[in-house]
C-alpha cells in the first residue's frame, strides 16, 4: 500500500461526501458550479468575506482552534495598518468537528454565498481532502495548512502554506548520525497518512541510507489508548532507537509506557507531539525529536515578529498551526492586494502571481512555493525536561 495515499477505509466515505456535494455545489450553478462570488469592479467592496473551516471541537480541536488564532491575528493586523486601503477582511470561523462531511457542507455554503472570496481549508486530511474537488470544481480559492495527504492541491484554485510532513523529516538525518544508531524501531498511527506515509516509508528510507536496520515496525489503529502491547513488540529486539509516530494525547501515553519498559534512549516523534502536548509524561517525555515548520525560537526576522505579536495577543507562544495559518491569512491578503477585486478568479490569478515570488513571513524568509505548496525547510526540535528546545535549522545540515 502507498502510504501517502489514504488507508482503503478512508476514501470510500471520502469519495461519498465528495461525490454528494459535488452534485449539491452544482445544482442551479454555471459552468463550473458554485454561485459566482463576488464581481469584478472598480476595486474591492468595503468588506471582504471569508470562511474558516476548521475543527474547534472534536480530537484535532487543539489545532483547529490554534489555525484561527494565527488566522485573527493577521487579519487584525492587516485591518488596523490599513493594509487594504479602506477595505478590511471579515473573517466567518465555523466548525467542522473534525468531520469531513461537515467540512464539506460548510464549504458548500460557502460557495453560494456570492459575498464569500475564499476560504480558509480545513487542517485535518481527511476533511481537506474531501473540500478540495469540491473547491477546485466550484472556483472557490481555498487556502491550506497542515492537511499533508495527497488529494489536497489538486488544482489551480487550491494552495497549502505547509508542506507535506515527510518533506521536513530528512533533516531528522543528521541527528541520527549524531545518535550512533544501528537499529531502530518505528511505532506509527495508520489512522493518519501523513504519519502512515512515514513510518512505513519516509523513515525506512532514510534509515537504509544512513546504514541503521529497521528491526520493528508496529503499526496501531487511531482507537488504540494502551500503547503496552504495541511497545512490548517495538522492543523485542533492543533497539538503538526508536520512533513514535502518534496523534495528540496517545503521545504522552505512549511516551510514559515506553519509559517504563525500560527503553531511555532518545525518540524520533512528530510535530503532533509539539506545543505542550507532551506535557502530561512529565520528565518521560523528556528525549522526544522532531522537524517542524515553525518554532518560537526560529530567529529570522519575519518570524520574530510573529511570534511576539502572537505573544502580545493571546498571551501564549504560538504553536506551528498558527504560524501557518497567519501566513495563510497574509497570502489572501496580499492577493486581494494584487488582484484589487475581491472576485474569486481575480484572487486566484493573484495567488499565483505571488506565489510565483519569494515568500516572507512566520515561517522564514525568501521560501518558494512549488505546485502551489509553500517549500519550508523546517527545524528539529526536542522536548526536555522544561520546555522544548531547537536544536537546529535545515540549513546547518550538511548536503
Amino acid at each position: 500500500m502507498n502510504a501517502n495515499k489514504l488507508p482503503w477505509w478512508r476514501p470510500v466515505s471520502v469519495v461519498a461526501v465528495v461525490g454528494a456535494l459535488l452534485a449539491a455545489s452544482a445544482c442551479g450553478s454555471g459552468e463550473g458550479g458554485g454561485a459566482a462570488g463576488p464581481e469584478s469592479g472598480d476595486g474591492p467592496p468595503p468588506v471582504v468575506r471569508v470562511v474558516s473551516t476548521n475543527p474547534v471541537t472534536g480530537p484535532a480541536a487543539q489545532n483547529g482552534i490554534a489555525a484561527d488564532e494565527g488566522h485573527r491575528l493577521a487579519i487584525k493586523e492587516i485591518n488596523e495598518s490599513g493594509f487594504l486601503g479602506d477595505t478590511t477582511i471579515e473573517m466567518e470561523e465555523v466548525d467542522t468537528a473534525g468531520d469531513s462531511q461537515t467540512a464539506a457542507s460548510e464549504l458548500t455554503k460557502a460557495i453560494t454565498d456570492d459575498s464569500v472570496s475564499a476560504v480558509f481549508g480545513a487542517v485535518q486530511s481527511e476533511s481537506a481532502v474531501a473540500q478540495a474537488p469540491i473547491a477546485q470544481n466550484s472556483k472557490m480559492p481555498i487556502i491550506f495548512t497542515q492537511a499533508g495527504s495527497d488529494g489536497v492541491v489538486i488544482g489551480e484554485y487550491t494552495f497549502r502554506l505547509t508542506p507535506t510532513m515527510n518533506v521536513y523529516y530528512p533533516i531528522l538525518s543528521k541527528f541520527m548520525k549524531e545518535q550512533g544508531w544501528k537499529t531502530m524501531g518505528i511505532l506509527y498511527t495508520a489512522a493518519t497518512p501523513s504519519l502512515e506515509m512515514i513510518g512505513e516509508e519516509t523513515l525506512p528510507a532514510m534509515a537504509e541510507e544512513l546504514g541503521i536496520e529497521v528491526v520493528s515496525s508496529v503499526a496501531t489503529q487511531g482507537s488504540t489508548q494502551d500503547f503496552t502491547a504495541p511497545i512490548s513488540q517495538l522492543l523485542k529486539d533492543d533497539p538503538d532507537g526508536v520512533a513514535v509516530l502518534l496523534i495528540g494525547a496517545a503521545n504522552p501515553t505512549a511516551m510514559t509506557q515506553l519509559r517504563q519498559a525500560g527503553y531511555e534512549g532518545a525518540v524520533l516523534g512528530s510535530a503532533a507531539a509539539a506545543s505542550g502536548v507532551l506535557d502530561p509524561a512529565g520528565e518521560d517525555g523528556a528525549g522526544m525529536v522532531w522537524p517542524v515548520g515553525y518554532h518560537p525560537s526560529m530567529e529570522y526576522e519575519a518570524s520574530r515578529k510573529f511570534t511576539e505579536a502572537f505573544r502580545e495577543e493571546y498571551g501564549e507562544d504560538p504553536m506551528f498551526n498558527s504560524a501557518d495559518s497567519y501566513d495563510a491569512a497574509w497570502f489572501f491578503a496580499r492577493a486581494l492586494k494584487r488582484a484589487n477585486s475581491a472576485n474569486r478568479e481575480d484572487i486566484q490569478k493573484a495567488l499565483d502571481e505571488i506565489a510565483a515570488e519569494p515568500w516572507t513571513g512566520a515561517l522564514g524568509e525568501d521560501l518558494t512555493f512549488t505546485d502551489r505548496i509553500l517549500d519550508v525547510p523546517g527545524v528539529v526540535v526536542e522536548k526536555t525536561a522544561d520546555g522544548e528546545k531547537l536544536l537546529y535549522y535545515a540549513s546547518d545540515v550538511e548536503e
